[in-house]
């Protein structure tokens, strides 16, 4: 049997952002309905930014302490890797989103659990898991912000060797004594710092000639310089060539590698990409393709149609949790003032209707030993798109703050600055703590201050903040 029901909005996908654009539109008073086939809270609450920052914080800790005389020899030991899997644990609600959804349910949103599919314009039908079905109709708009997964590369025997993907490796009951991480990205380098301070002997794989290729190249290096200290074995231009795994999900893995030499381990993490989750959804019910990226405009919506959205990773426009619920309050309000005919959107350059962010202000934290944070455009991105720049550097372990906050401090600070208009389009931060520092710089960006007004933003003596100070200083001459 097939229930039929209409709300003004559907949206496909319980995530973060599903959970945003959910709450705007229903604050807005548009009924909504949301559709999820897994877990309310989504990728980011249970298998990605939470779990990966719960197993991170200790390895950050530790490392800051280990820098302060006084403190530093009461931190030598090990981690208890069970309390801090058990803290995992309890982070992510033991993988439990009763909470969540009771969430849903008190702003007013209509739960279907099931998978979620489109049946052609405003119309998605959702399998339950009793084998029941819905056919739920959009008045207005109906949302997909159902996400990304991993992708592995084609490799001779890695179906079989059963690998890690971000999921495996931010959920795992044990720490393996040997880990191969595949991949120089965010969920490589991050997993390759938490799990070698847990107590896995890490061989970090990367095929190109650096890390975290889309920072500044000083970043990578000194994150590649950091794990090397801690003990992993980092391999630059190293491909992988196959693996091979006996015993299949158990027992030992050989990675062979692109020169014909092997490394064995006990888990291996591919941690080499991502695709969006848009497979089987119904895409070519609407004139799609079936597993696509979804372009769209700065309001989020579909190009080509006038009800279809597409936010978080879906539109591949910045896969970052933070970024997708910025696209969700854009969207919420966009589709809200559409159905209330509201005759001009503001979808001007970082109007209410416009997720401008997207192109000049996206905001990252890197959960490193050392942390990288970056804002808006590196200098070669800033080149790349014609702009007359001056990059700034500055040595963030001449700071005093930094002084006080270790021993020895390692960092290093950039400012991108536009010639011609007098603004800063990027900041690259990598150094201990550094995190803390990027939303100073993601109001300079976004609100695009000029120079002169930056002078007046006066940073308290002694915090790490004073590089901006001393960028200044640097810029000025």
């Amino acid at each position: 049997m097939t229930e039929a029901v209409e709300y003004d909005v559907v949206v496909l996908g319980a995530g973060p952002v599903g959970e945003n654009v959910a709450d705007r539109t229903r604050a807005a008073g548009l009924s909504t309905a949301v559709v999820e086939s897994e877990l309310i809270g989504g990728e980011c609450s249970y298998w990605a930014c939470v779990p990966s920052k719960a197993l991170l914080r200790p390895a950050l800790a530790r490392a800051d302490a280990r820098r302060v005389p006084g403190l530093a020899g009461s931190v030598q030991g090990p981690l208890d890797a069970k309390a801090v899997l058990a803290r995992r644990d309890e982070r992510v609600g033991d993988w439990n989103d009763a909470g969540q959804a009771e969430w849903l349910d008190s702003i007013g949103v209509r739960l279907y659990r099931g998978h979620g599919r489109l049946h052609g314009p405003r119309s998605v039908v959702v399998d339950g898991p009793e084998k029941e079905h819905h056919l739920l109709t959009a008045r207005h708009a109906v949302v997909v912000a159902t996400g990304s997964r991993a992708v592995l590369p084609d490799l001779p025997g890695l179906v079989g060797a059963r690998p890690w993907t971000s999921r495996e490796a931010t959920s795992a009951r044990e720490v393996p004594d040997r880990l191969v991480v595949v991949g120089g990205g965010v969920v490589g380098v991050e997993m390759a710092t938490a799990w070698q301070a847990l107590g896995s002997r890490v061989t970090l794989l990367v095929r190109d000639g650096g890390v975290l290729p889309r920072m500044e190249p000083f970043v990578g290096e000194h994150v590649v310089d950091a794990l090397k200290e801690a003990g992993a074995d980092v391999r630059l231009h190293t491909s992988v060539a196959a693996v091979d795994r006996p015993g299949g999900s158990t027992g030992p893995v050989t990675v062979v590698l692109g020169d014909g030499s092997s490394v064995e381990a006990d888990e291996v993490l591919f941690a080499t990409g991502r695709a969006p989750r848009t497979a089987g959804i119904g895409l070519e019910s609407v004139n799609l393709t079936d597993g696509s990226w979804l372009t769209v405009d700065d309001s989020c919506r579909v190009e080509g149609t006038d009800w279809l959205y597409a936010v978080g990773d879906v539109n591949h426009r910045a896969l970052l949790t933070h970024q997708g619920k910025y696209q969700a309050r854009i969207a919420g309000a966009a589709i809200a003032a559409r159905a209330q005919k509201v005759p001009l959107l503001e979808t001007d350059r970082w109007g209410a209707h416009s997720a401008t962010a997207d192109h000049a202000a996206v905001p990252q934290v890197v959960f490193t030993d050392p942390e990288a944070a970056a804002v808006g455009l590196s200098l070669a991105e800033a080149e790349r798109a014609g702009h007359r720049v001056r990059a700034v550097d500055y040595d963030l372990g001449s700071v005093a703050g930094a002084g006080l906050y270790a021993e020895n401090y390692r960092g290093h600070a950039r400012m991108v600055v536009d010639l011609d208009r007098e603004i800063v389009l990027g900041v690259t931060f990598v150094g201990p703590g550094v995190g803390e520092l990027l939303h100073s710089a993601t109001v300079a960006v976004a609100g695009e201050v000029p120079i002169d007004r930056l002078w007046h933003a006066v940073p308290a003596f002694p915090t790490i903040s004073e590089v901006w100070l001393r960028l200044l200083e640097a810029y000025r001459g």
